[in-house]
């Protein structure tokens, strides 16, 4: 089985990029999404629909903002919406699949980087998904999570951590949740499988940061433990 995630910061422009063609050319089972920024009727059904997606969306109430979304060629068993918290839930950050082998939670954590008020409520976000994710481990025997978590673990993931270590997204603290939540269950499926390699998933627009690979690893994909035997994971 095959599966994508991407935050594609905006998929309406994703696909005027040719993010269709390149999913078609790749032909995930499912493939994730993180921050949209548009409802399902503002998303074109072609060219996935025919190759046999079926969309699934949380979408956020303020137009023109976060939202996920997966697209699946399998039929789920249930789907999830949410976290049980208006707030977040209000900003679409999450998107459960059951399906008959696994659950596939897809998620867009918030940012802190616009202050302290919305670092604090980042923060509340982090100990709601880390309760959930306990109910979870109980309720689905395999759970693989990916998504946009918005947190770079260690200095390995990050091009600068002395100069980012004030910075929400390498805060201490979010860094030590993310280790916590690990220890609960769960495998960084990328770092289980490259002990030592360095690759980012983010790079700001300014200051030539991609050409000068200035970035931040901050998209991941987790699995439960008993997912180690049959990990795979490629970082495009």
């Amino acid at each position: 089985m095959k599966i994508i995630s991407f935050n594609c910061n905006g998929i309406r422009s994703a696909l005027s990029k040719g993010f269709g063609e390149w999913i078609l050319k790749e032909n995930p089972d499912l493939f994730c999404l993180q921050e949209t920024k548009a409802n399902p009727s503002q998303i074109p059904d072609n060219p996935w629909k025919e190759a046999g997606y079926i969309g699934y969306h949380h979408t956020a109430q303020k137009p023109g903002y976060s939202s996920v979304a997966v697209y699946s060629k399998i039929q789920p068993l249930k789907v999830h919406q949410g976290i049980g918290d208006s707030l977040f839930d209000s900003e679409g950050r999450s998107l459960g699949i059951e399906l008959s082998d696994f659950y596939l939670w897809n998620l867009y954590f918030p940012s802190g980087t616009s202050g302290e008020a919305r670092q604090a409520k980042k923060m509340e976000f982090l100990e709601r998904i880390y309760n959930l994710a306990q109910e979870y481990l109980q309720k689905y025997p395999k759970i693989i999570l990916c998504g946009d978590l918005n947190i770079a673990h260690t200095e390995q993931d990050i091009h600068d951590p002395k100069g980012n270590e004030k910075n929400s997204g390498f805060l201490p603290e979010e860094r030590d949740w993310l280790s916590r939540f690990l220890k609960i269950g769960w495998i960084d499926t990328f770092r289980y499988r490259n002990p030592s390699r360095v690759q980012y998933t983010w790079w700001t627009y300014r200051f030539q940061a991609r050409e000068k690979n200035k970035g931040w690893r901050i998209d991941y994909f987790l699995a439960t433990e008993n997912f180690k035997a049959q990990t795979m994971h490629r970082s495009i």
